[in-house]
């Protein structure tokens, strides 16, 4: 049997109309056949995140599972819808805007966490000195690294109100948004090349501890995809995202479109 959860409305932001990636600023997403800048996608995975949290609590973000898919763009100042249907052990998510369906989720809370070895993933550092992006910033195989980040006191509650998020057991726990590590997985990308606009299209986040308000973060990435798929060039990420050099916290695959088909705009 099937049961539904009470949506979850979200007056979408835009956190990065600031950013190196030009694809959230209005002007250069209008050149790619835009209405405008799109409101990042590990924002939108926050948005989905919500429902989960929401029902398992913090067990979720210490062993939860949630495998995403950006279809459509969301836009700055627009209602994000999220519904939930509950059935067989897991939420089947999705996220309406516009009267479109633009991204899509499933989650669920495996009995225990998968146990990963630090060992596993090749620790490196984020390369010294990046250069434009090609086919071999990110060669299959190759491992990557990022710089250090920690999300902290105000910065901690400022991504917290950046997100519309409403859940009081970040503050009341101490503990940092799961979506922050897929923030970290986009850097593994930016860290390494300079890049022109590209677009986070999906993820697979194992949960394997309840991040911490201050930790840092890096990550431990091997890329497993690079290639061409109707004009666009994707590359996916298996990575491992680590506390402070040495608590796993995510397992996850990442997949982004690092140069797309730019598109004619009448």
């Amino acid at each position: 049997m099937t049961s539904r959860l009470e949506t979850y409305r979200v007056s979408a932001y835009n956190t990065s109309k600031q950013s190196e990636n030009k694809i959230h600023d209005d002007a250069v997403a209008r050149r790619f056949g835009f209405s405008g800048g799109l409101v990042p996608g590990v924002d939108v995975l926050a948005y989905m995140l919500h429902l989960p949290v929401a029902k398992w609590g913090r067990a979720f973000l210490e062993r939860g599972l949630i495998e995403a898919r950006l279809l459509k763009p969301i836009y700055d100042g627009e209602i994000a819808n999220v519904t939930g249907a509950e059935g067989e052990g897991a939420l089947a998510i999705e996220v309406e805007s516009r009267s479109e369906l633009c991204a899509t989720a499933s989650a669920s809370l495996p009995p225990s966490p998968p146990l990963f070895s630090l060992d596993d993933f090749i620790e490196v550092p984020a390369i010294a000195e990046r250069q434009p992006v090609s086919a071999n910033s990110y060669e299959v195989g190759k491992w990557l690294g990022t710089l250090p980040r920690e999300w902290a006191g105000d910065a901690a509650r400022e991504y917290l109100d950046d997100i519309r998020e409403r859940d009081e057991i970040y503050v009341r726990e101490g503990l940092g948004h799961p979506a922050l590590l897929q923030r970290v997985m986009n850097k593994v990308l930016v860290d390494n090349a300079i890049l022109g606009p590209w677009i986070h299209v999906g993820s697979r986040m194992q949960l394997l501890s309840a991040a911490k308000t201050g930790d840092e973060l890096t990550a431990r990435a091997r890329v497993t995809g690079n290639y061409e798929k109707k004009g666009h060039r994707f590359v996916e990420l298996d990575a491992l995202v680590v506390a402070n050099g040495r608590t796993p916290l995510a397992h996850c695959r990442h997949i982004a479109i690092y140069q797309p088909r730019e598109q004619a705009v009448a």
